[in-house]
């Protein structure tokens, strides 16, 4: 574990590697698990304002499952997070494009430059789950089969974890702090290599 400013780090974030393989996984995290994505407080105001810009990319269940749920509902764990369509189905703010993949309709929506906020930060950030640790934040590498054709990839490609997530944790912590993982990384490389 490192601690870079009120973070602490898992090392398994420069340890294991990570692209997405959409072809392969078709998107699965959009579709898979018990819950929706995980929400922070400070994005339901964001989704609230982005809702009617993702609105029209999204399928009529998910309008009807936010419209009945909410914009954000608790989960069986008491976490905050994204509507499914139906009790263990897809997100409501995914779709299924042409290729059989799943998209997140916000993020159709900022590309489209309809909105400013891009997605949720957790599934910007995934494989990385933040969690809270005293008055620290824990950043830790999340492993989930349906993930399996991503760590192939990364490890194919010589990609970690961290790199491939530079552009969200830029998002969520600052350029700064990159910058110091970056510096981190390298010194744990040299370190690794050198025993």
């Amino acid at each position: 574990m490192f601690v870079i400013g009120n973070q602490v780090v898992s090392e398994e974030i420069f340890e294991e590697h990570f692209v997405c393989d959409l072809e392969a996984c078709k998107g699965a995290c959009c579709v898979e698990g018990e819950s929706g994505a995980p929400l922070q407080i400070d994005e339901l105001l964001e989704v609230e304002s982005a809702f009617e810009a993702a609105k029209k990319y999204m399928t009529q269940e998910g309008i009807d499952a936010v419209e009945e749920l909410g914009y954000a509902v608790k989960d069986e764990d008491g976490d905050i997070v994204t509507p499914l369509i139906g009790k263990h189905g897809m997100c409501a703010y995914a779709i299924i494009n042409e290729k059989g993949i799943a998209q997140c309709t916000f993020e159709l929506a900022w590309k489209a430059e309809e909105t400013t906020w891009r997605k949720p930060i957790s599934c910007h950030l995934y494989p990385i789950r933040l969690g809270a640790l005293n008055k620290m934040t824990a950043v830790n590498y999340h492993r989930w089969p349906i993930c399996a054709p991503a760590c192939s990839c990364g490890s194919k490609l010589g990609v970690p974890v961290y790199l491939f997530l530079k552009e969200p944790l830029i998002r969520k912590f600052g350029k700064a702090w990159f910058t110091e993982l970056e510096e981190v990384y390298h010194l744990w490389k040299k370190e690794k290599t050198e025993n």
